[in-house]
Parts: C-alpha cells; sequence; structure tokens
C-alpha cells in the first residue's frame, strides 16, 4: 500500500514548518493552523490515520496518489493532537485546539458569576482543573512527574486563584464595579505564575534536554527549563488579557442600555461568544510570542554543561535549542 515519493515535490520534508517560525507573523500562521478549534471535532480514526501518513512519510512512503496538500492536512491533525516530544496522542481536554471552546465557556462564566463568593470559588476551581489538564498535557515529555507531584501543583495552583479571587472580591466590595469585573483576571493571572512551575516542577529540578541545530542531544539544562517555562507563563497571561480586561468594559457599558437590563439571562451565554471571539486570534497569537523550539546561548547554560559541550565540541555549538512546551 506505500510506494516511494512521486507526487510530492523533491526535497519535501513534513517536519519542516510551512511558516518561518523566526518571526512572530510566521508563527502566528502556524499556530493559526494547528489551533484549529474545528480539529477537536474530528474522529480518533482519521487522527491515527494522519499519524499513520506523518511517520510514513518520514520514512520516504505514502500512500500511491497521495498530494502534497493532503500531507500537509495530516501534518496539520498530527500537530494539533500529538505531543511534539513523544508522538502520543494528547488528551482531548489538553490540547490546544480545545483552548478556544473550553477556555470562552469556562472564562465567560468566570466574568459572569464574580459577584459572590461561592461562584468565585466554583469558578476558579474549575479554571484551575481545566489549566492543570493544560499545563500537564503540553509540558516537556522528556521530564516525567509523578502523581503526587501533579497533585501538590494542582492544590498549590488552586489555593492560589482562590485566595487570589476571593481576597480581591471582598476588597472590591465599595469599589467601582468595573474593578470587581476585573478579579478573576487577577487571580488567573497569580494561578498561571504557580500552576504552569509547579506542574513542571521536573523540569526545573533535573532540567531538560538541550540539543545542537541539528537535534543531536547535548545533555540537559536547569536555565533552559527556566526560560522555557517563564516564557509559557507570560503567554498563558497574554492569551488570557485582551478577553478578561476588554469584555468587562465592553459589558459595564453594554449593560447600562435598556434592551441589556431586559435580557439579563442571556448576559451569560453574551460573554461566552464574546470569550470566544478573542480567544479565537488570542490561542494562536500567544503560543506565537515565543518560538516552539526555543534557544539559549552557550554563555547563559550552566558552568559544568557549558564546558562539558566546549570540550567536545569547542566553538561548532555556539545556542542549544529545546522544546518549551505551551
Amino acid at each position: 500500500t506505500y510506494t516511494k515519493m512521486a507526487t510530492v515535490s523533491l526535497g519535501f520534508n513534513i517536519d519542516s514548518p510551512r511558516w518561518d517560525q523566526s518571526t512572530f507573523v510566521g508563527r502566528l500562521k502556524h499556530f493559526l493552523n494547528i489551533t484549529d478549534p474545528r480539529t477537536v471535532l474530528l474522529p480518533e480514526e482519521e487522527l491515527d490515520r494522519a499519524k499513520a501518513l506523518v511517520e510514513g512519510c518520514r520514512a520516504g512512503l505514502v500512500p500511491p496518489g497521495s498530494s502534497q496538500e493532503q500531507l500537509l492536512y495530516a501534518k496539520k491533525l498530527y500537530d494539533s493532537a500529538f505531543h511534539p516530544d513523544s508522538g502520543e496522542k494528547m488528551n482531548l481536554i489538553g490540547r490546544m485546539s480545545f483552548q478556544v471552546p473550553g477556555g470562552m465557556a469556562i472564562t465567560g462564566c468566570m466574568l459572569q458569576f464574580y459577584r459572590t463568593v461561592p461562584a468565585v470559588v466554583f469558578w476558579q476551581w474549575v479554571n484551575q482543573s481545566f489549566n492543570a489538564f493544560v499545563n500537564y498535557t503540553n509540558r516537556n515529555a522528556a521530564s516525567p512527574i509523578s502523581l503526587r507531584q501533579i497533585g501538590v501543583a494542582y492544590v498549590t495552583a488552586t489555593s492560589a486563584a482562590l485566595a487570589t479571587a476571593v481576597g480581591l472580591n471582598l476588597y472590591t466590595k465599595r469599589a467601582p464595579p468595573l474593578l470587581a469585573r476585573w478579579v478573576p483576571f487577577a487571580a488567573v493571572a497569580a494561578a498561571n505564575c504557580v500552576n504552569i512551575p509547579m506542574m513542571r516542577q521536573q523540569e526545573i529540578i533535573n532540567g531538560i534536554t538541550v540539543t545542537d541545530e541539528n537535534n543531536n542531544e547535548l545533555g540537559r539544562s536547569r536555565r533552559a527549563a527556566v526560560k522555557g517555562i517563564a516564557q509559557v507563563v507570560l503567554s498563558r497571561i497574554t492569551m488570557a488579557a485582551p478577553g478578561m480586561i476588554i469584555l468587562p468594559i465592553i459589558m459595564e457599558r453594554l449593560e447600562k442600555f435598556t434592551f441589556m437590563q431586559r435580557i439579563r439571562v442571556l448576559h451569560g451565554p453574551l460573554q461566552v461568544l464574546l470569550c470566544g471571539g478573542f480567544l479565537l486570534f488570542m490561542v494562536p497569537a500567544a503560543c506565537a510570542l515565543f518560538p516552539q523550539r526555543c534557544s539559549l546561548a552557550l554563555a547563559d547554560l550552566e558552568v559544568e554543561l557549558r564546558d562539558s559541550i566546549v570540550s567536545k565540541h569547542g566553538d561548532k555549538v555556539p545556542y542549544v535549542y529545546f522544546n518549551k512546551g505551551l
């Protein structure tokens, strides 16, 4: 059923990105492609076929008559559903392609139900549970984490979010209404600063694998892990910021109109839809802030690792590379 490539252009490499990953625009196009929320509706069998096609193409074999467009579509599905390190299928909730439908529902509810402490507690708990799935799924797969560490990370991040949300909620009781509407974003930002490093603590403790530009393994670096995780934290906060900061301003003004006061029951669904509009662009934009294949100058590595690389390769390796996760 397989034959050497015939209908694919000479020199085609299925693992080579379609767009220049050294530029923000190139990365944005890449992530617009692989975070497409429509892919979450596809059956598992189609994703498995896409994986088989990608792996066949890597081996220099494709089904007879396959076109380059078909291979690129298979790569899109593969990138959206399978982990870049391990090649294993990711759980649906943790995929970046699920960020729009999952995130819009949870964020919309957090922005709608912010007035009472029980509602704040419930929706922040739901959000941190969702984040825990996403952070675990998109970790650097070369650094295993135990169930106990996952539990500690989950409880710590949820506690940080609840403490921030409940504390600010009580503090803003007498503040302008708009400030109270921004409490969910403050809680989300605080929790991200805790949740992601805790969920990926093994990378910080033991370091992550770094390679040269040709993917030859050079060792493990804790500093690379810290840089990658810091970039992911910033990306996640950026992902949430526009919707959770701008949307409350929009709703604050809309709710002054008579027609909006008559349809209060629709305020929640409206916020969910508007959150979806923000996330449709912000998920790929935030993922594109930094290259997924992150680099670190040799001079910034730990002394032992730097000396080891220099002794083996001299000055031929000015930078090391690693997967920062998403």
